[in-house]
């Protein structure tokens, strides 16, 4: 068996490509022995394909920004797609069947800062006609941090991936009002990434084809669906 790391940047059902890739024996089938980790603190998905330490990163196309913004060539190539939509929510502190977007921007709105995920907000803003720097934003920090400020009451709005809004929702904090992917449409948010290096080897190509058999699986799979491979239902943690 050849061993395979994989790292996501956070361990949510919204990589679930990748969860059945390794779940489903998909890659096994290939012949890989699948590592599975989130990514530490304090480190980067280029870091760490560049080092060697993974061979395959959830990632987005945004995690190349930083080095072609200084004229570099990024260590990573993106090769293959995950999602075709941003998966971040809005929710409403208050319960609001007459959402409109032009409301953000008369509340305090606890959004993502930086990269792609401000990126994707911004542009959801500017299709609705809402200006992005006449919000009242407020920065909690990372995603535990913004969830114990919005329940501690900061914020009239929260900007976050699922399932974090959701989880605000069942807990009667908040109600989710819009999505930050309808109002965009289909756009390259979450994707794969490895180094030149190891995409131009063999382990490659069996690689994309477990990864092209788990997605179509995915995508075909009702919630209950048992795993393939395994016979794990898909809330089992086998990766």
């Amino acid at each position: 068996m050849t061993i395979l790391n994989l790292m996501v940047y956070r361990h949510s059902a919204f990589y679930s490509p990748i969860l059945s890739a390794i779940a489903g024996g998909f890659l096994g089938h290939e012949g890989f022995e699948a590592t599975y980790t989130v990514m530490p603190p304090q480190r980067s998905v280029g870091e760490m394909i560049a080092s060697g330490e993974i061979h395959v990163s959830q990632t987005a196309v945004s995690g190349s920004w930083a080095y072609l913004e200084r004229g570099e060539s990024p260590p990573l190539v993106h090769f293959a797609q995950i999602n075709q939509r941003d998966g971040f929510l809005i929710t409403s502190r208050r319960p609001d069947t007459e959402f409109r977007w032009e409301k953000l921007a008369g509340g305090r709105l606890m959004f993502v800062h930086g990269g792609q995920p401000q990126a994707m907000l911004a542009y959801a803003l500017h299709k609705k006609s809402v200006n992005f720097a006449a919000l009242k934003g407020i920065n909690a920090g990372n995603s535990a941090q913004m969830m114990a400020a919005f329940r501690t009451g900061q914020g009239d709005y929260f900007h976050e991936q699922a399932p974090y809004p959701q989880q605000l929702e069942h807990e009667g904090a908040a109600q989710v009002v819009a999505s930050v992917g309808e109002a965009i449409g289909p756009v390259a948010f979450s994707s794969l990434a490895a180094s030149p290096a190891w995409l131009s080897g063999p382990d490659a190509q069996r690689f994309m084809r477990a990864y092209r058999k788990s997605r179509a699986w995915v995508n075909g799979a009702p919630s209950d669906r048992r795993y393939p491979a395994t016979g794990c239902r898909t809330h089992c943690r086998q990766y």
